[in-house]
């Protein structure tokens, strides 16, 4: 396994508990962006996503 799928497994364990956590937060993510309107999510919803999405952009990137 190379040093960077083993640093984006280790972002499954260590910020989401598991990959499916992880999955369940880039599909709310999702769904936000078709239909986000105020109100619709709670600030720390859109947290959540942005914050998966940063995750996995900072692995792809290093």
């Amino acid at each position: 396994m190379t040093q960077k799928a083993q640093k984006f497994m280790a972002l499954f364990e260590d910020a989401y508990g598991s990959p499916a956590e992880l999955a369940n937060i880039l599909d709310l993510g999702l769904e936000m962006l078709f239909y986000v309107e105020e109100g619709a999510f709670s600030q720390r919803e859109l947290q959540r996503v942005a914050g998966a999405l940063r995750d996995i952009n900072g692995v792809l990137k290093a």
